[in-house]
């Protein structure tokens, strides 16, 4: 079974990864590894999938599945609330999977260089716009420098098309995002975004400057992930981190 891993120099009880669309059960459009139970696939291969999540990638047990609404919500493991709506989960302790599930938004997963706290954020556009990595990184007992972020399959510079109003609302929160969008050659009128290079600025602005990750594009590597831009109805990856 794929997946892509960061190439961080990080503590060796520290596990991440981010899923790829192969190795599962669901059917077309799903397929096949999908793990969101929320976009039309079949329960029972969903089920099935995030069984084969948990013993394929030796997870000690089930991730919370959060159900994510685009907002700037953190929630810390073990958490035993019922209200999961959130983008984004924290934990200093050992054996609590953090988890967010993407189909061009961008995941960011976070490390101390002691390796005892962790968290994934799931960065759409609202919210890396709105502060969820800021807010995310708001839960770390570490100073800034001591946090290592990876920043995993996105929808790439190519192909993140937006429009005017997109760019005026970053630039509310930081004038050199202005930076990170480029005028689209192929319409006139649009741009293509970098969210990459956003995460990368914002992070930067939190005193975060250890950052990997960023190379892919899951708009345009159709073999390898979902992308909601590129199909509408389509399955989701899985972003993972824990620490033994």
């Amino acid at each position: 079974m794929q997946a892509i891993f960061p190439t961080w120099q990080v503590p060796t009880h520290i596990h991440a990864f981010t899923t790829t669309r192969t190795g599962g059960v669901s059917q077309t459009p799903f397929d096949s590894f999908n793990l969101g139970d929320h976009v039309g696939d079949e329960k029972s291969a969903v089920k099935t999938n995030r069984t084969l999540l948990v013993e394929k990638f030796h997870l000690p047990h089930s991730p919370l599945f959060l159900n994510q609404t685009h907002s700037t919500k953190v929630i810390t493991l073990p958490y035993s609330g019922d209200n999961i709506e959130a983008d984004a989960v924290y934990t200093n302790q050992p054996h609590q999977v953090c988890a967010v599930m993407t189909a061009d938004c961008l995941p960011v997963l976070f490390t101390n260089k002691q390796g005892n706290e962790v968290a994934a954020a799931h960065a759409g556009w609202r919210g890396l716009c709105d502060g969820i990595l800021e807010e995310t990184v708001k839960c770390f007992h570490t100073e800034p420098q001591n946090i290592i972020a990876w920043l995993g399959p996105a929808i790439g510079p190519k192909a993140f098309q937006v429009g005017k109003e997109v760019i005026e609302q970053f630039m509310q929160y930081d004038p050199q995002a202005e930076k990170a969008f480029q005028p689209d050659p192929a319409q006139k009128g649009k741009y293509l975004g970098n969210l990459y290079q956003i995460a990368i600025q914002r992070l930067n602005k939190l005193g975060i400057t250890h950052i990997l990750g960023g190379e892919h594009c899951t708009f345009y590597e159709k073999a390898l992930f979902f992308s909601y831009r590129r199909e509408g109805k389509t399955g989701r990856m899985a972003s993972v981190i824990w620490f033994e």
